[in-house]
């Protein structure tokens, strides 16, 4: 069973620690990762998540473990769920935030590389397929419904970021 450092408000450690599925001690917060990965023709990784998870579409991500970093965590996510290594100087952090409701710090994670998805390794229980998607067919599968609107919401926010920094994304 996994374990999860908390946090308090200011995003320091508190030397308590939770397991995954209990409910968050008020006040306190756990951090969670997402990962942007865009390959060199602009596409967008994405991945359809299994039936147990929601069976929609999203990016890849997840809690990060006691004891990791947020940038092990992402590193530990990306390799845990779709088999891909990845360095830290390969990593950008975009951003990072706090879900006061969620009780969640998050930080976003962008990487560009080119590999093939053929030699992924899935992890069944969470993740069903991945692809290659441009932006028109994300903006599709979230207007039909298909994709996380909350990993989608962070893909708007890292484009516009991008965009106020002069970087061609898209």
């Amino acid at each position: 069973m996994e374990k999860r450092d908390l946090y308090d408000e200011n995003r320091n450690l508190t030397g308590e620690t939770l397991y995954k599925g209990e409910p968050i001690p008020l006040g306190k917060y756990i951090i969670v990762v997402l990962s942007i990965i865009q390959n060199s023709k602009g596409e967008f990784l994405i991945q359809k998540r299994s039936v147990q998870k929601d069976g929609k579409y999203a990016s890849t991500g997840g809690h990060v473990k006691s004891g990791e970093t947020s940038i092990q965590g992402i590193i530990s996510e990306i390799k845990e769920e779709i088999g891909l290594d990845v360095e830290e100087n390969e990593l950008e952090l975009i951003y990072t935030d706090r879900e006061v409701h969620e009780q969640v710090f998050f930080d976003v994670y962008y990487l560009k590389k080119d590999f093939d998805i053929c030699d992924l390794i899935l992890q069944e229980d969470e993740v069903e397929s991945v692809e290659w998607a441009s932006w028109d067919r994300i903006k599709q599968l979230l207007s039909d419904g298909l994709f996380a609107e909350n990993h989608a919401e962070e893909f708007f926010r890292m484009i516009d970021i991008f965009k106020k920094q002069g970087r061609a994304i898209l």
